[in-house]
C-alpha cells in the first residue's frame, strides 16, 4: 500500500525536484531519499500524501541545493541545468514553460529559498499558506521570498517568443544554416548583441567563456558545424573516431532544440532563445553527463 501512494506521486515529486536542482540526477537522489523517509513512517497516520510528500521533497531539494551550490561555483566554464527531452507539450504550454533551459539559468541566481517557493507558486500552483508550510515561513515571508524571486527572474529572463511555430521554424533554419557554413544566413538570425553560452564541464571540448556579439557567434558556429569540421570537433571533444553524423529538431526542456549525433548517441544540443523574432542566446551543451538524459 505504501509503495502504491508513493508510486502515484513520483513524477510530481521528480518534476519539483528537477526545477529546483536543475539536475535529473539530483532529483532522482532526492526522491529516493523521499522514498526512504516514506517507508519508515506510518503512512496510515498520513491525511494528504502529496502535501506531506512535496513538503519532504522540497526540503530536502533545499538542502542539497545549499551543498552543490559550491561545486557548481567551481565548475569548469558555464554551469547549465541537465537536459531532458519533452513531449510535444503545445497543450501544455505552462508546464513546458517551468522547464526552460533559459529560465532553469535564470533561477541559478535565486537563493535556494527564493527558488523553492518560485517553483511551488509559478510552475505549481500552490498557495502561500501551502508553500510557507512546507518551508516553515509565515504567509507573509512566503509572499516576500515569491516577489523577491519573481522580480529577478523577470530581470534576467528573456521574452520569450510564444509562437512555438516560429521557435521551430527558426531553429531548422539555424541548423541548416550552421551545416551549410552559410555565416550570412547564420549572422542574420542572430540578434546584434547575441551571445552564445556553453557547457562542457571540462569533460568535452567548449568555450569557457560566453561569446558575445552576432559576428562571433555566427563565426563560431560555422567554425565547428560546416563541411567535414564536425568530424574533427566531434572528435577533439572526446567522442572518438566517428563513422557517422545524425542531427534532427527535439524537443528538450519544452522547447525545439538541434541534436546532434555521433553513432546514434547525442553529443551536442544547440538551444535557442528566440526574442523578436531573432535568436538571443545560443546555449550549446556538449558535457556528456548532461547529455545523457537524450
Amino acid at each position: 500500500m505504501a509503495v502504491e501512494r508513493f508510486e502515484e506521486h513520483r513524477d510530481l515529486l521528480t518534476g519539483v525536484a528537477y526545477r529546483i536542482l536543475g539536475s535529473v540526477t539530483d532529483a532522482e537522489d532526492v526522491v529516493q531519499e523521499a522514498w526512504l523517509r516514506w517507508s519508515g513512517v506510518d503512512v496510515s497516520q498520513v491525511e494528504d500524501d502529496r502535501a506531506y510528500l512535496v513538503r519532504v521533497v522540497t526540503r530536502l531539494s533545499i538542502d542539497r541545493l545549499r551543498r552543490v551550490r559550491a561545486r557548481r561555483e567551481a565548475y569548469v566554464g558555464s554551469w547549465l541545468p541537465e537536459l531532458i527531452v519533452t513531449p510535444d507539450v503545445a497543450e501544455h504550454a505552462e508546464l513546458a514553460g517551468s522547464v526552460e533551459l533559459a529560465l532553469l539559468v535564470v533561477l541559478e541566481t535565486l537563493s535556494p529559498l527564493e527558488r523553492a517557493v518560485f517553483v511551488l507558486r509559478e510552475a505549481f500552483g500552490m498557495p502561500y499558506a501551502e508553500i510557507g508550510e512546507v518551508i516553515e515561513r509565515s504567509e507573509a515571508a512566503t509572499r516576500q521570498l515569491a516577489r523577491r524571486g519573481r522580480e529577478h527572474v523577470q530581470e534576467g529572463r528573456p521574452r520569450f517568443e510564444v509562437d512555438r511555430r516560429l521557435r521551430r521554424r527558426l531553429t531548422e533554419r539555424f541548423a541548416e544554416a550552421a551545416v551549410g557554413g552559410d555565416l550570412g544566413a547564420l549572422t542574420a538570425m542572430l540578434a546584434e548583441d547575441a551571445s552564445l553560452v556553453s557547457d562542457g564541464g571540462g569533460r568535452a571540448k567548449a568555450p569557457l567563456r560566453t561569446i558575445t556579439g552576432a559576428g562571433r557567434v555566427a563565426r563560431f558556429l560555422s567554425s565547428i558545424t560546416s563541411g567535414d569540421r564536425p568530424r574533427a570537433f566531434m572528435e577533439s571533444i572526446g567522442a572518438g573516431p566517428v563513422s557517422g553524423f545524425g542531427m534532427e529538431i527535439a524537443e528538450v526542456n519544452g522547447g525545439p532544440a538541434v541534436v546532434v549525433t555521433a553513432d546514434g548517441r547525442p553529443v551536442t544540443v544547440f538551444s535557442l532563445v528566440v526574442e523578436d523574432g531573432l535568436i538571443r542566446t545560443v546555449f550549446l551543451v556538449t558535457n556528456p553527463e548532461k547529455l545523457s538524459r537524450l
